[in-house]
């Protein structure tokens, strides 16, 4: 989102109006109750904020759940993308991304699951605007991944290249978002993360042609 400057601030602007105080609220109301269940005067309420300063800030109600988004990537998201590294091998990183993401949707039980995969991709399923948004946040989360596989030699061609394992490694990723929002865990999670990256690091043993069991002796 374009930051807001002083000279461009509509006059509706509250006194003492605090955009990165009125975007977290605003995020958790939507990352709490969904996209189409976070009414308007709720919203309002909850960032301090008439109904009329809202709109001349963010246009309408999804503009604001735009910028709600990109609060959300830029405080929650950057953990989990910095865990990928490269911080030590690759099964150390996709360790730490794994637990990262079980952190970000499961540790407040007010907000589990992801504003992304959860609250984003629900919305998208009818509107055009925030299907576009899904896309590019999806796609962003798994060039990510795929630029770490490459840094440890993953291929780029044949089987499985790196672009695939990627998609596999964030749909794995999202499997476990929504689980939490469905209310399990981190006791169930965790496991089921690690299992994940068990699978992903077979999964290249055998694209590099060398047999998973062997391997482990190496």
């Amino acid at each position: 989102m374009t930051p807001i400057t002083p000279a461009s601030r509509p006059r509706g602007r509250p006194r003492g109006f605090d955009d990165a105080t009125a975007l977290e609220a605003a995020m958790r109301v939507f990352w709490a109750r969904g996209y189409e269940q976070a009414p308007v005067d709720l919203l309002c309420r909850q960032m301090n904020m008439p109904r009329t300063s809202l709109y001349h800030l963010f246009g309408d109600k999804e503009g604001l759940f735009l910028a709600s988004i990109s609060h959300y990537a830029d405080t929650r998201l950057r953990p989990v993308i910095d865990a990928l590294g490269p911080n030590g091998s690759l099964a150390e990183d996709l360790s730490a991304f794994f637990g990262q993401v079980v952190h970000l949707a499961s540790s407040d039980s007010a907000t589990p699951g992801c504003l992304i995969s959860s609250v984003l991709a629900d919305a998208a399923v009818t509107t055009s605007r925030f299907q576009e948004e899904r896309d590019r946040r999806f796609d962003a989360l798994e060039a990510c991944i795929a630029t770490r596989l490459e840094v440890d030699g993953w291929p780029e061609h044949g089987s499985c290249p790196a672009t695939v394992a990627a998609s596999l490694a964030a749909a794995m990723a999202r499997g476990v978002v929504l689980r939490a929002r469905s209310g399990q865990g981190r006791d169930v999670l965790s496991p089921v993360g690690a299992a994940a990256v068990t699978a992903l690091m077979a999964l290249q043993d055998r694209t590099r042609g060398r047999d998973p069991a062997s391997a482990k002796l190496l």
